[in-house]
């Protein structure tokens, strides 16, 4: 049963709701006066049209509710407005973009797992990737090349101090280079800090 909002799908064919911004306008309203007199209607000047901010991302559930859009502004300059659920197993993800562009895109995952650091560093650090200090029990960054119609992107993972495997990516737009990717990737381990998966 629909609510209304507009939906996308997230993953695997989910569909999710999605809260955005929402634009009101209040018509011009005739107010007729004296009708038996025979004076004629008084036109009322359309009102300012009425901004309701968008919903915080939290509200689309799941891996959202650690998000928040103002956050992400202030950590990465990145302005969003649109922010998207979806679960699968013991995996959670939270799709964030603007309802104006679907490019720059941040996707946070959140994953409830039992490795422990070794295993990290074995099996899940990627090659090339440098290590990040102070961030989880163990954490890299890396960035990754433009494919298809996406730009570079960049990408912070750790496992974080409960036992959950979280990655922040973000991914340029296409017209963006690999050192806009780099630049990304220092700001998402700002943002990456914030976050606590022990909330989800």
């Amino acid at each position: 049963m629909s609510d209304g909002q507009p939906a996308v799908t997230a993953g695997r064919g989910v569909e999710v709701s999605v809260h955005g911004r929402s634009w009101l306008a209040v018509a011009a309203v005739l107010l007729t006066t004296g009708c038996a007199s025979g004076t004629p209607p008084v036109a009322v000047p359309p009102a300012e049209p009425l901004t309701v901010e968008a919903a915080a991302a939290a509200s689309s559930g799941g891996a959202c509710r650690l998000l928040d859009f103002a956050v992400i502004a202030k950590q990465t300059g990145g302005r969003f407005d649109v922010a998207a659920a979806s679960d699968s197993g013991d995996t959670h993800t939270c799709v964030v973009r603007s309802e104006r562009s679907l490019l720059p895109e941040l996707t946070l995952t959140v994953t409830d797992t039992s490795i422990d650091k070794s295993t990290f560093t074995l099996d899940v650090l990627p090659r090339g990737a440098k290590k990040v200090t102070r961030l989880g029990q163990v954490a890299y960054r890396r960035t990754l090349p433009k494919t298809g119609k996406l730009g570079p992107a960049a990408e912070v993972g750790w496992l974080a101090t409960e036992g959950r495997l979280t990655t922040l990516r973000w991914t340029c737009p296409r017209t963006a280079d690999s050192a806009e990717a780099e630049r990304m990737a220092s700001k998402l381990i700002a943002l990456a800090k914030t976050l606590d998966t022990r909330a989800l």
